[in-house]
């Protein structure tokens, strides 16, 4: 059962979206902003994915990421955004908002693919 660590500053989409993770048999934890995300990362080696909003404050979901990589160069990383594509010259998977559970399933089941 692999492990999601799942961003967003919105609470009420969190957990929507932790819900979704849930219901398809994953263990998932719950960051409100890339500093708590990066504390949760580094006490957990047992990490499998990471579903990051874009859009937040402090730390968007791209500067997450390469933060995330400086320690855990491997770790897949979800960027869930309404604004389409990611941001010029970054190449993360792209989950756009909304989604449905169907979409988040095929996004995580790529990310964790490889």
């Amino acid at each position: 059962m692999p492990t999601i660590l799942l961003v967003d500053d919105d609470a009420l989409t969190a957990m929507g979206s932790a819900d979704l993770i849930e219901d398809l048999g994953h263990t998932v934890l719950t960051a409100h902003s890339g500093r708590e995300a990066l504390t949760i990362a580094a006490q957990r080696p047992d990490l499998d994915l990471v579903v990051t909003d874009q859009s937040m404050p402090g730390m968007t979901g791209v500067e997450l990421a390469k933060a995330l990589w400086a320690e855990r160069p491997t770790l897949p990383v979800i960027l869930a955004t309404g604004y389409g594509a990611p941001p010029e010259g970054e190449t993360l998977p792209t989950l756009p908002k909304p989604y449905d559970q169907a979409q988040l399933d095929a996004a995580i089941r790529s990310a964790l693919a490889g």
